[in-house]
C-alpha cells in the first residue's frame, strides 16, 4: 500500500508541476506563437492608429479645399457680374453711337 501511495504522491506532484509550468500569465514567459500573435496583433493596431491619423488629416484637407471653393465661386460670381455690367455699357455706347450716326 505504501507502494501506491508514494507512487500516486509522485504523480500528483508531477502533474501538478506539470500544470504550474503550463499556467504563464507572464507576458515574459509566452511561447513562440504567443510571441508571434502578440506581435501580429500590436502592427495591427499600430497600422489602424496611422490609418485613422491619415483619415483626421484628409477630412481636414478635404474640408479647407470646400471653403476655398466657396470663397472661388463667390469671387468668380462677383468678377463675372462686373463683366456682364461693363458689356452692358458698352452695349449700350454702341446703341446711342448707332443712334446718333442715324440722325
Amino acid at each position: 500500500m505504501k507502494r501506491i501511495s508514494t507512487s500516486a504522491m509522485l504523480a500528483t506532484t508531477a502533474l501538478a508541476a506539470a500544470l504550474a509550468g503550463c499556467n504563464q500569465s507572464s507576458s515574459d514567459n509566452m511561447g513562440p506563437a504567443e510571441r508571434a500573435g502578440k506581435a501580429v496583433d500590436d502592427a495591427g493596431a499600430k497600422v489602424t492608429s496611422k490609418v485613422q491619423e491619415q483619415v483626421v488629416k484628409a477630412d481636414e484637407a478635404a474640408a479647407h479645399v470646400r471653403e476655398k471653393m466657396k470663397d472661388a465661386t463667390a469671387e468668380a460670381s462677383h468678377n463675372l457680374d462686373r463683366a456682364t455690367e461693363q458689356v452692358g455699357k458698352k452695349v449700350e455706347r454702341a446703341g446711342e453711337k448707332i443712334q446718333d450716326a442715324a440722325h
